[in-house]
Formats: structure tokens, C-alpha cells, sequence
């Protein structure tokens, strides 16, 4: 598997001098390994678009061929019509492409165990979304992160026969990917019966994404899985859903509130706001069937930005706010290295009673990318601590953490404090007791910034109720 990523990973360098950055590069190769598996399982494509065909191409002949490829393809039907949709050649040399297409020509795809050539193209994305860096974190979660979440969610569609599982900020695909990864855990690697397994791979995973590239990327991600998902290219704020509903909502919606600049107009929407994320929490109440569960990660601004409170009692009436996850410091290094953030995990059609927390950041060395990098020792407590029922209703007990990391709130407490969850701390920080000490420069300008944002809003919103049609710029 490394060797098949440094091969192809070690080229891109050279593709840097074509003026190809890293996505384009990750994207040209989703389409060239399409391309060449097609070939392999024998998948008719339109005339003159097959493997053999562009192979035998070269000079300018090959880019101009490859070109019109990419625009027959887009204009297929299904899947690959997904995959290509949109597609562009970035490639100016053609020397350049004919070495790309060798190497993946050397590797026969479909005969890769298929996880070996996930993980192949997964190290490629995280890859790129490491040396990319700027803007990553909201299309590459940790995948650390998210395998603890699914060993506490359980996303088991073999209960019920029409149980789904949905994304609607799927970037490039790794919630619905552990989520299926887990599965293939749970029953010795993926061994179903037909029925099942046709439903597995066709009518289970969704979601949805409002950038192109991460979606494409999603959908060759999980085609490399054996999944056919469907994903659809949209905004999920600001487009109302259809009627379909789902059991399972796993999501880490992008941070921050840039581009937010009005309120969407959704009837569904309780809490009126231009708050992205708190819009995502309101989303995922709406696209959830009754009964059905949600793990959404969340800023430390969306626990005390104006409006939270609001939202979240809302959220308190109408679903069981169970479980909250305070993450540790630098969980998004490289990406967002100084954003703090949560995870919410709470269930559709049972008004909360209480709300158990775990803090898994006061006092815990921020994480870094190569001294101290997240492990899944970071959260083997709080898994124990979660208990076996993907519900939260295992029996909990303060004294399950060694370090007195967990504890639980009665929902008058939510009440006194306003439904402000960040509110919910009870460990000192030793680090402000200690000026040698001191959070990051970094740290301390992202949480100023966090409070920057929310103080914006509040004013925004004051002076929309003032009515004098003042409209923040970005």
C-alpha cells in the first residue's frame, strides 16, 4: 500500500512544474484509476473512451484525446457521469500525462484487496490535504476521530431494512467510509448475504456536498470501498431537503461563518441565524427520522455564539442531548491547528434528562503533528465511559474516569446556564495558573477570533431587528 502511495505521491512533485497543485493532482488520478479498473473489469465505455485507447496515445494527440474524454464521460449516465462530471484535463505537457498513465498502467487495481487500494488513495488525500493545509480540515477529518465515533455510534444497517446513513458535509467521503468500515469489522470483513450486500452497496450511504472536487473525490473514494454511493452537489443550508429521512447523521460541517451573510429561508428552521454551523445542527434535526441518532463535531463558537442557547434548547426539547465530547487541543493539525472543537451526539424524539460530558482537553498536551500526534489512546477512556448502547443509555457512572474527566448535567443545570454548553466545565486549567505555561500565541488568536465572530453576529442581529437593512460584508 505505501509503496503504491510513494510511487504515485512522488510524481506529483514533478507535476508541480506543469502548475498542477495537489488536488488537481489527486483529481486527474481519481479519473485516471476509474479509467484503468473499468478496463480491468471489462465496463463498457463510451467508444474511444477506454483505457486501452488512451494509452496508445501520445504528444499533443494524447492531451487533446484526453480532453475530449473528460467531456464525453461527464456526460454519462449514473456513477460515472458522477465521477466525471465537470472534469477538465489539467495536464499542458504530455510527457507528463504519459508518465501518470504508465504508472497507474503498472498496478492491476481490481486484483488489489480492496482495502489495501481504499487505503492506497486515502494516503494520497490525506497527503494532499497535509501539504495543502489551508482550508483541509473541513474536507479531511482525522480518521482517528472518526473511528472512535463509529465504535460508539455502531452505524449497523443489517436491524432494519431500510436504515441509511447520511453526510450532508461529506467532503471527501471519510464518514461515510468508516462508517462502512466498521461494518466490514463487525462481520468478518464484509461477508453478506446477496440481498443484504446489494442494500449495503447501493441503498445505505448518502450525502452531500457543496464543492465539486471533494465530491467527486468522495464518490471514487467509496467506489474504490465496493459502495455506490449517492451524493449529491449542493448547499445543504440553504437548499430545502426533500422528504427523504435518515437513521444515522454523521458530519463535521466546515468551520467558520465566512460566506454567511443571511439567514437561510427554511421553514424548518426554528432559530433564524447566519450561523453556519448552528444552521448544520438545525439541518440534521430536520433530516433525522424519529429515533434517529446524530454525531455532528462542532466548534467551541457554536456552544457560545449568540443564538446557541436558543438553538440548543430547541435541540434539548426535540431530541436527547445525551453525550458531549470536548476534544483535544490541535485535534485538526495540521489543518486547523487552533480550533477548538466538539462532538455533540444526541437522538431525534426524546427530550433530554441529562447530558453527559467528557472532557478530553483541560490539562492534555495539544496535539502536534509529529511529537504528540492523536492517537486512539486519546479516547479509549471516553469510549468506556460512553458505554455499549449507541443511544447513550449504558449505565454511566462518574467514577468510570481516572481523572475525573466525566460528568454528568441534569437539564435544569442546561437551563441555568442557559442552554450554553460551553459552560458545562468543573476541571481548572493548569496552564492558566502557570505563565510559563501560556496557550500558543495561536491558540489564543483563534479563540479571540471565535469570540470576535460571535460578538458580529449578536450585533448583526440587533441591528437586523432594528430594521435598518444592515448587511455584513465579506
Amino acid at each position: 500500500m505505501s509503496d503504491v502511495v510513494q510511487k504515485l505521491w512522488g510524481f506529483c512533485h514533478t507535476l508541480r512544474h506543469d502548475g498542477i497543485d495537489y488536488g488537481d493532482y489527486i483529481e486527474q488520478i481519481t479519473y485516471l484509476l476509474f479509467l484503468k479498473m473499468a478496463d480491468e473489469r471489462g465496463i463498457d465505455l463510451p467508444e474511444g473512451c477506454d483505457w486501452t485507447t488512451l494509452k496508445e496515445q501520445s504528444g499533443t494527440d494524447l492531451t487533446e484525446h484526453y480532453s475530449d474524454l473528460l467531456r464525453t464521460l461527464g456526460k454519462a449516465d449514473g456513477l460515472l457521469g458522477d465521477i466525471f462530471a465537470g472534469a477538465l484535463s489539467r495536464f499542458h505537457n504530455p510527457v507528463n500525462l504519459k508518465k501518470l498513465i504508465s504508472l497507474i498502467d503498472e498496478t492491476e487495481w481490481t486484483a488489489l484487496d480492496v482495502d489495501v487500494k481504499a487505503a492506497a488513495f486515502e494516503g494520497l488525500l490525506e497527503k494532499a490535504a497535509s501539504e495543502g493545509k489551508k482550508g483541509a480540515g473541513q474536507y479531511f477529518t482525522p480518521r482517528i476521530l472518526i473511528q472512535s465515533i463509529m465504535r460508539c455510534m455502531k452505524p449497523d444497517p443489517r436491524g432494519r431494512r431500510e436504515f441509511t446513513i447520511t453526510d450532508p458535509a461529506c467532503g471527501t467521503g471519510g464518514f461515510l467510509v468508516c462508517a462502512y468500515e466498521w461494518l466490514k469489522a463487525e462481520t468478518s470483513g464484509g461477508a453478506f448475504e446477496r440481498d443484504l450486500a446489494r442494500r449495503i452497496r447501493k441503498g445505505t450511504y448518502y450525502g452531500q456536498e457543496l464543492v465539486p472536487r471533494p465530491r467527486r473525490l468522495a464518490l471514487m473514494n467509496l467506489y474504490l470501498h465496493g459502495i455506490e454511493p449517492e451524493i449529491k452537489l449542493g448547499d445543504s443550508i440553504y437548499e430545502v431537503p426533500d422528504s427523504r429521512r435518515f437513521d444515522m447523521v454523521l458530519t463535521n460541517p466546515p468551520f467558520g461563518t465566512k460566506g454567511a451573510n443571511q439567514a437561510p429561508h427554511r421553514e424548518d428552521f426554528v432559530i433564524e441565524t447566519s450561523n453556519k454551523q448552528l444552521n448544520f445542527i438545525q439541518h440534521v434535526m430536520t433530516t433525522l427520522k424519529p429515533g434517529g441518532r446524530a454525531a455532528v463535531v462542532v466548534p467551541d463558537n457554536v456552544l457560545f455564539a449568540d443564538q446557541a442557547g436558543e438553538l440548543f434548547k430547541v435541540l434539548c426539547e426535540d431530541c436527547d442531548l445525551h453525550t458531549v465530547l470536548r476534544l483535544p487541543d490541535g485535534t485538526f493539525t495540521p489543518y486547523s491547528p487552533g480550533t477548538k472543537t466538539n462532538v455533540i451526539f444526541f437522538t431525534k424524539g426524546v427530550p433530554t434528562e441529562q447530558t453527559w460530558v467528557y472532557d478530553a482537553r483541560t490539562n492534555v498536551p495539544k496535539i502536534t503533528k509529529k511529537e504528540r500526534p492523536l492517537t486512539e489512546e486519546h479516547f479509549a477512556e471516553f469510549e468506556r465511559c460512553y458505554g455499549d448502547d449507541p443511544n447513550g443509555r449504558s449505565p454511566r457512572r462518574v467514577e468510570d474516569s481516572a481523572e475525573d474527566r466525566w460528568r454528568s448535567f441534569h437539564i435544569t443545570e442546561l437551563q441555568e446556564r442557559d442552554y450554553k454548553i460551553d459552560s458545562l466545565k468543573w476541571l481548572q486549567d493548569d496552564s492558566l495558573l502557570d505563565s510559563d505555561d501560556l496557550p500558543d500565541p495561536e491558540e489564543l488568536a483563534a479563540e479571540a477570533i471565535d469570540e470576535l465572530e460571535a460578538a458580529v453576529e449578536e450585533l448583526q442581529a440587533i441591528l437586523e431587528m432594528m430594521g435598518n437593512g444592515y448587511a455584513r460584508e465579506e
